[in-house]
């Protein structure tokens, strides 16, 4: 297994690449506190300069870098690889140090059932515990499909070994027509993590309000399920909205429901946006975009929460922006991974 040294200008430690670790993942099993959010290429957070020595680039036409980037011969480090020993340029922040160091690990698929129409919770197990914090991510390396994907947990850290996600299908996907399709009880496969910096934060006194759509379904599930755990809801209110298309991709109640504290301090607001779309659903609920609910159920007191999403990129950036720019919120209470 070849290893590779790299050095960030102004660290005075290298750490270490091996096998196909990516400069990205290298980092972050080293500790080291390395900005990133999607791990997939698509968001630009963890783009450096290569001061000296050779990285082959994984993916030249990556969307997280814009052309500006690739003139000035900028990389992804999570679509890159160190060749030989390499200096980097890059502002490494203690805010992205891993809490719980990402490993890889060989899964079995244990089962799956349907959440929705095209969202199915798959179940793998580990041999040890499954160590990570409410509301992370994991890549999986699915079966004939080059490269990993990042799919959330839904579930929370145990010593078990359960590793539960919650993935929507997308149409000519290659990972996910593996998954739904051919994947059967016994198969193995490899997962790497947890990634993600949109874990809950225990400590913050504030009530929560987790705001999903489509597949984003899995980290909020896993937020709720990590308050009610903690102990936290015998304190505090979760208020969970969730935003489909149609009435028939609405979701996420019936885990809710298990908790303890449903209706008492447990909320759930759906959300459609298309409500005459779905033939056989009658809708009387919320109608519109979800970051608009939020808006009219909170009002002016938006900045007395701690807010945690995942979903589209258009659902969140929507979301960001009217928070911290229509409302005020401080940054340090919005918790989010870009994906992509």
């Amino acid at each position: 297994m070849s290893e590779h040294q790299i050095l960030i200008e102004g660290e005075k430690n290298a750490f270490v690449q091996a096998g196909e670790d990516t400069v990205l993942r290298a980092a972050l099993r080293a500790g080291i506190g390395f900005p990133y959010e999607c791990n997939s290429g698509g968001c630009g957070s963890c783009k450096f300069d290569l001061l000296d020595g050779e990285a082959e680039n994984l993916w030249p036409d990556a969307p997280g870098l814009t052309e500006r980037d690739r003139r000035k011969g900028r990389l992804l480090a999570c679509q890159c690889r160190a060749k030989g020993n390499i200096q980097i340029k890059v502002r490494v922040e203690a805010d992205h140090q891993a809490q719980v160091r990402p490993k890889r690990l060989l899964a079995k698929f244990v089962e799956s059932h349907e959440v929705t129409h095209d969202i199915r919770e798959f179940r793998f197990v580990t041999d040890g515990p499954a160590t990570f914090l409410a509301g992370q991510y994991a890549m999986l390396s699915v079966p004939g499909v080059t490269a990993p994907r990042a799919y959330s947990m839904s579930n929370t850290g145990n010593d078990r070994g359960e590793w539960h996600f919650q993935i929507r299908r997308v149409p000519q996907g290659k990972a996910t027509e593996q998954l739904f399709h051919h994947l059967r009880a016994g198969d193995q496969l490899e997962i790497d993590g947890p990634y993600g910096l949109a874990f809950l934060r225990t400590e913050a006194p504030r009530d929560i309000v987790c705001v999903a759509g489509g597949s984003g379904l899995a980290p909020m599930v896993s937020i709720a399920r990590g308050a009610s755990q903690s102990g936290m809801l015998e304190t505090r209110h979760l208020h969970f909205f969730y935003g489909g298309r149609t009435p028939s991709d609405i979701c996420g109640e019936s885990f809710l429901r298990m908790l303890r504290g449903y209706d008492e301090r447990i909320h759930f607001y759906p959300v459609v946006s298309l409500p005459g779309e779905a033939s056989g659903f009658q809708w009387s609920g919320e109608t519109g975009f979800v970051h608009d609910v939020v808006r009219r159920v909170f009002g002016d007191t938006l900045s007395n929460f701690e807010f945690y999403f995942a979903g589209p990129p258009p659902m969140t950036q929507a979301l960001q922006e009217m928070l911290m720019i229509g409302y005020c919120v401080p940054f340090e209470q919005l918790h989010f991974d870009r994906f992509f």
